[in-house]
């Protein structure tokens, strides 16, 4: 119990983390003037010399060994849903950085969602299964895995702009949640040392892989909006956690008569995320005008 309970902590530091990484590198993002003659990808030049892009840049740091903690402390299960709580802290966060305050709506979205996951944790109840997995589970599942992402993607080209952004999300969901799974199974090499740590294939994989699910995740925010994106990328990453931790690290959870509740709770979730989206702090989209 002590331990799900340092989890969760560590999940929404990591979270809050997220939230002040995006904050920051948008208000670096929003500040820079780009000559129309510059070079392409000179703007990340520029970037890489503000203070307030290299803040973000150190945040994101953070939020990786924030969950690193997380993972080796708790079930997969529990932590990537509590880190859905990057949406609730985008809109804090933007709110004081963009002194602009949240109306109504945005405080009604903030409720049901953090009552939609909380609920839906509760029933669940994930408890903690191995904290290793063997290479024969991981090709199994990762076959599959890379055939659905393919056949999403491939899925994608043939959608217009919204449903596009909405496919890329789900397959950007499922790069975050093996990215998690892969950090879960790498941190619990670190009980035989830094060299078991340093030597596993799982470390090696979490780069490669979070740095392709985050290059989806640019691919998807190009889709289409926000709104379109953000309940795949939510509710997928949740789910897909939440099968993952079952299949690999034999996870249990509470289904049966709890199933209903469990997704009413899962569509609050998502019903808040696609109003939070809405929001000038969460989207974006008055930055240029404040800064």
């Amino acid at each position: 119990m002590l331990l799900t309970v340092v989890s969760v902590a560590l999940a929404l530091l990591a979270a809050l983390a997220n939230a002040a990484a995006s904050v920051l590198q948008r208000r670096a993002a929003a500040t820079e003037q780009v000559s129309p003659t510059a070079r392409r990808f000179s703007w990340l030049g520029h970037l890489l010399h503000r203070p307030v892009w290299m803040w973000g840049s150190a945040m994101l740091l953070v939020s990786g060994i924030c969950q690193a903690g997380a993972l080796a402390a708790g079930p997969l299960a529990v932590v990537q849903p509590v880190m859905a709580t990057e949406l609730l802290f985008t809109l804090v966060v933007g709110s004081v950085f963009f002194h602009r305050r949240p109306d109504t709506r945005a405080w009604w979205a903030f409720t049901v969602m953090v009552l939609g996951l909380a609920v839906f944790l509760i029933l669940v109840s994930p408890t903690a299964g191995t904290s290793r997995v063997a290479v024969g589970r991981w090709l199994a599942t990762g076959a599959v895995l890379v055939a659905i992402v393919l056949g999403l993607l491939a899925l994608s080209t043939r959608l217009p702009s919204a449903p596009r952004a909405t496919v890329l999300g789900m397959a950007t969901a499922i790069g975050f949640s093996c990215t998690a799974a892969l950090m879960k199974d790498a941190i619990a090499r670190l009980s035989d040392g830094l060299v078991a740590l340093l030597t596993a294939w799982q470390t090696y994989g979490v780069a490669v892989l979070g740095l392709t699910s985050f290059l989806m995740l640019q691919l998807t925010l190009r889709a289409g909006t926000l709104v379109a994106s953000q309940p795949a990328l939510t509710l997928g990453d949740s789910l897909v956690s939440l099968v993952l931790g079952a299949v690999l690290f034999e996870e249990r959870l509470t289904l049966g008569i709890y199933v209903v509740p469990e997704l009413v709770a899962l569509a609050l979730v998502g019903a808040g995320s696609v109003q939070l989206a809405r929001t000038p702090e969460v989207s974006g989209k008055h930055e240029e005008s404040v800064w």
